[in-house]
């Protein structure tokens, strides 16, 4: 099935990701991210602001704060916690927007990173109890759909999404999905749902294929049917190597490829694309690559003050280079 666009526009954000730590107490099977507890040297202030401040003429709108989790009952968790809003002044004072995805939070930890970010994520993954997370905690699904009910609560723009290939079936994805549906029925927080296909890399301990990536336009599909039509479906392009599976995303319902910057951090093994070639195999097909905000239009009503002004002067930079590409398509700048 084709969902029907009229505007045949997908967006992406420019963003530009920085992690406070690797270091994470969950030992997910397939992870490529994480370092043990205690073996990885947190990333100083400095060292961040040294990596921000050519950015902006870089074009990037998006800080990604992501971070591996310190136990909830780790003495070294406040301070953890502390850095990661230092992290997101820092964005802020510079200019950027900032997003953090940093493992389940404490209701207090939210309701305090809501000042200094535009929006948060935590994927869901799967709801149902699968034995790549037997060694990690925080994966429980009660704990993550407490998340998406505190963000609901606490009016956070929220991104999750469903990690694809990791021991679940179709009917897992369809009650996942669902639980999302619930939430967001009861809370209108959720702005976005990623479905990542696992994709092996060089860094993990489990030893399997890959999600099998001709079946996520079907999964586009099924999650296009059971989503609110106001929540946009991300796939990350990085993940996806053949251009017509791409394509075929798209036209299942996805509207969306997620941050496009130097590296993917959670799946290093795969570079991201050029955005010039991005822009051009989307065109093949009628398709406008559009840039965006970590926060989508209908979240910036949930944000406090402080956070709406700096989100309008983006909005307005936006709406200026929109105009050119109107205006001067051949000479508009690509953001």
């Amino acid at each position: 099935m084709t969902y029907p666009d009229l505007n045949r526009i997908i967006t992406y954000s420019p963003a530009y990701t920085i992690v406070p730590t690797y270091e994470c107490f969950n030992r997910c099977t397939y992870c490529n991210f994480r370092v043990d507890p205690g073996q990885d040297r947190w990333l100083s202030l400095a060292a961040a602001q040294s990596q921000l401040m050519p950015l902006k003429a870089a074009g990037m709108i998006e800080i990604l704060i992501l971070s591996g989790e310190v136990h909830p009952h780790s003495p070294r968790r406040q301070d953890w916690f502390e850095h990661i809003y230092a992290l997101s002044e820092l964005a802020l004072s510079l200019g950027f927007l900032p997003h953090t995805n940093a493992g389940p939070l404490s209701f207090a930890e939210m309701n305090r990173l809501r000042q200094v970010n535009v929006s948060i994520g935590l994927m869901l993954e799967q709801v149902t109890a699968l034995p790549v997370h037997q060694h990690a905690p925080s994966k429980l699904a009660s704990l993550r759909l407490e998340q998406l009910e505190w963000a609901g609560q606490l009016q956070i723009p929220f991104t999750t999404g469903l990690l694809l290939g990791i021991g679940e079936a179709e009917a897992d994805w369809r009650q996942t999905l669902l639980a999302i549906a619930d939430s967001h029925t009861r809370w209108g927080q959720i702005q976005e749902v990623i479905l990542q296909p696992y994709s092996p890399g060089d860094q993990e301990i489990r030893s399997a294929p890959g999600f099998p990536i001709e079946q996520l336009p079907a999964v586009v599909a099924i999650a296009r049917q059971l989503l609110p039509t106001e929540i946009t479906l991300q796939i990350p392009p990085n993940l996806i190597p053949q251009p017509e599976l791409l394509l075929a995303c798209l036209r299942a319902g996805a509207r969306d490829l997620g941050g496009i910057g130097p590296l993917d951090h959670v799946n290093p093994s795969y570079p991201h694309l050029h955005l010039h070639a991005l822009q051009d195999l989307l065109a093949s097909e009628g398709w406008q690559l559009q840039p965006r905000l970590p926060v989508y239009p209908q979240g910036d009503r949930q944000l406090p003050v402080h956070l709406k002004s700096a989100v309008q002067t983006w909005r307005n930079d936006l709406s200026r280079w929109a105009e050119q590409q109107v205006s001067q398509p051949s000479k508009a700048q690509r953001v």
